[in-house]
């Protein structure tokens, strides 16, 4: 591959089959739930534990290229109630990627209330572990709000760290650093749960495609 530094135009040759090129991501890909999730987060008068129920979707993209940077990748969709309320308690769109030739794995995530993130850390192909990161202010892997959440709760810092299980479900921590209006010292916002597996991943859509990448 050429070196990224000389040609920044030239993209290199890849597989199309995205399911068998996304490392430590493909156990994440397909359909999970879970009823079992936990939140901790910051109230006028304190914290607040609430169980939650979640469903993530996560769907392999085409393969994706930035010149000679390829990159494979899941779309995702999560969506969070509580058993006592079917409104919805979190929505969270993004993509989870990873460069095969670095070790990279992104996280970009956006949120309906006026946020977004990209986080960033690295990972090998069969690591059973992952963990990825964003500091608000950092150019590479941010965190980016609207001005109330950065007057009001302001993000200073999110962490994922993901646990591949060996009964083939996957749990997570998230932490998020909350620096709010008049509280000191910032919050710890964090989140738990275990997803088991309710349905199987669906190829992209390139790998039905006849050789040459073109419909028929």
């Amino acid at each position: 591959m050429p070196n990224t530094l000389d040609d920044i135009f030239t993209e290199p040759d890849f597989s199309p089959d995205t399911l068998a090129n996304l490392g430590p991501l493909r156990r994440l890909a397909g359909v999970w739930q879970s009823d079992k999730g936990v939140d901790i987060n910051p109230k006028a008068d304190g914290s607040e534990r609430r169980v939650f129920r979640e469903r993530v979707e996560m769907t392999p993209i085409d393969p994706q290229t930035n010149g000679p940077q390829l990159l494979y990748g899941l779309r995702y969709h999560i969506h969070i109630n509580t058993p006592e309320e079917a409104i919805t308690f979190h929505d969270q769109v993004g993509y989870w990627l990873w460069e095969p030739a670095t070790g990279l794995i992104m996280q970009s995530l956006t949120i309906p209330r006026g946020q977004a993130v990209l986080a960033g850390g690295t990972a090998r192909a069969d690591d059973k572990r992952i963990s990825v990161e964003a500091r608000r202010g950092d150019t590479r892997f941010g965190i980016c709000s609207t001005p109330f959440l950065e007057q009001a709760f302001r993000t200073d810092y999110y962490r994922i760290d993901i646990t591949f299980n060996d009964d083939g479900s996957w749990s997570y921590v998230t932490r998020t650093d909350l620096a709010l209006r008049g509280k000191e010292p910032p919050f710890d916002h964090r989140d738990t749960n275990t997803l088991r597996q309710v349905g199987p991943p669906v190829p992209n859509p390139l790998v039905g495609l006849p050789k040459g990448g073109k419909a028929g």
